[in-house]
């Protein structure tokens, strides 16, 4: 059984007085790639925010052992963790190689920048092609890679995704998904994925949640969730 890398303890979390989140307990495997499911507006990138503690929360975060709740988010993505945001987040009037320095704000070393952004164009060729280029003239695909090999930049432990698959065509999605499989399996990077399209997340995933109203209703491996029929009907529609 591979060691747990981040858990979470009757985590809630709030904007304003409204409760969005009520008492989530889940943990990511190390190496492993996890998946949390859900319909929109059930609490799943609030989930995300509150591990980078971009929401009021409370209950407690543990991060290879350490407690992390109530950290600075920029410590927090100093100790390993790098989040890539619902519609990328990426600099639109910087270049794409800009982006990826930015990637790498917190890093001294050079050299080491500089193998690490041949390491991002080694898995994205087109961002190669577009290296020059402003991110805002990129496709929407091509703006996805970028967010993600930006992300990579920061040699993370622990990579957060947030509907990576959002508005891509399908070609767009499948080759997102298998560089993102390569990655963790290459580069040890773990990988918690928030994603509608249950179908992808559950073939993606080692691992899966369900969450419903702000509650994780069912948690288990995702062979399991995706083979069962009953599963599939009642909490994902397909």
């Amino acid at each position: 059984m591979k060691p747990m890398l981040l858990e979470t303890k009757n985590v809630c979390a709030f904007y304003g007085a409204t409760q969005v989140l009520h008492g989530l307990d889940l943990a990511i495997a190390e190496g492993g790639i996890t998946t949390l499911l859900g319909a929109n507006g059930a609490g799943k990138t609030t989930m995300l925010r509150s591990i980078c503690n971009m929401v009021r929360t409370s209950g407690e975060i543990r991060f290879r052992d350490r407690g992390i709740a109530g950290q600075a988010t920029e410590d927090i993505v100093r100790l390993g963790i790098a989040h890539v945001p619902e519609g990328r987040g990426t600099f639109v009037r910087l270049t794409v190689e800009e982006n990826l320095q930015l990637g790498a704000m917190s890093r001294s070393n050079k050299r080491e920048i500089a193998a690490d952004i041949e390491l991002v164009l080694g898995y994205f060729p087109r961002l190669r092609e577009r290296y020059r280029q402003q991110a805002g003239t990129l496709s929407g695909g091509e703006q996805q890679m970028l967010a993600i090999g930006r992300a990579l930049m920061l040699r993370p432990t622990l990579m957060l995704l947030d509907e990576p698959s959002f508005g891509l065509a399908p070609l767009i999605v499948e080759e997102v998904f298998s560089i993102l499989k390569r990655m963790n399996e290459r580069e040890k990077v773990s990988i918690f994925v928030v994603e509608q399209n249950a179908a992808l997340a559950l073939d993606f995933a080692d691992h899966a949640y369900l969450i419903e109203t702000g509650r994780i209703v069912m948690a288990g491996p995702a062979r399991e969730i995706r083979e069962d029929e009953n599963i599939r009907r009642a909490y994902l529609g397909y």
